[in-house]
């Protein structure tokens, strides 16, 4: 019994290894079947990919003075525009403070106008009109008491319209 076994063993051990020989021997050529195809896929890469890459490249190459150049000029651009910024902003600023000091020099000349003018209405009123009605009700009275000296005037009350009352009703 011992030897059917060990047999038995042997056998199975044998199925085993030509079993795993077998799956080896089918990695073996489907490895190799997949290094064939990435080898074609490879050289196909290279033939078609590889040109391209060159040229643009190539064309990399060719531009890059152009693109060294072109960022240069827009770095001084934006700098003289910068500049150019700052000095219409100062410039501006210059322009609307005097703007503000014409404005306040303005308004002091008109207000100084305005006081003057009201100065010099009080001043003619206290020293021309004051005096002429002073002088026009002394007239007034002169003549008034001259007329009634003489006669020549009667003496009418008055309600106010410079006629009589009779006249009123009438």
């Amino acid at each position: 019994m011992d030897d059917t076994l060990l047999r038995f063993f042997i056998a199975a051990t044998t199925f085993a290894v030509v079993v795993q020989a077998g799956i080896l021997i089918g990695l073996y050529l489907a490895v190799r079947k997949s290094s064939a195809k990435m080898e074609a896929l490879a050289t196909e890469v290279r033939s078609k990919a590889l040109p391209t890459m060159e040229t643009v490249q190539s064309m990399l190459l060719e531009l890059r003075p152009k693109i060294d150049v072109m960022t240069t000029n827009f770095a001084e651009s934006s700098n003289l525009v910068r500049n150019q910024l700052c000095r219409i902003d100062a410039t501006l600023t210059d322009a609307l403070d005097r703007t503000r000091l014409q404005v306040i020099r303005a308004d002091e000349l008109l207000n100084r106008t305005m006081d003057r003018v009201e100065e010099t209405s009080e001043a003619v009123h206290k020293t021309v009109i004051s005096p002429l009605r002073q002088v026009n009700g002394l007239m007034a009275a002169i003549s008034t008491g001259v007329d009634v000296f003489l006669g020549q005037k009667k003496r009418h009350p008055r309600n106010g319209s410079g006629g009589s009352q009779d006249e009123m009703f009438i």
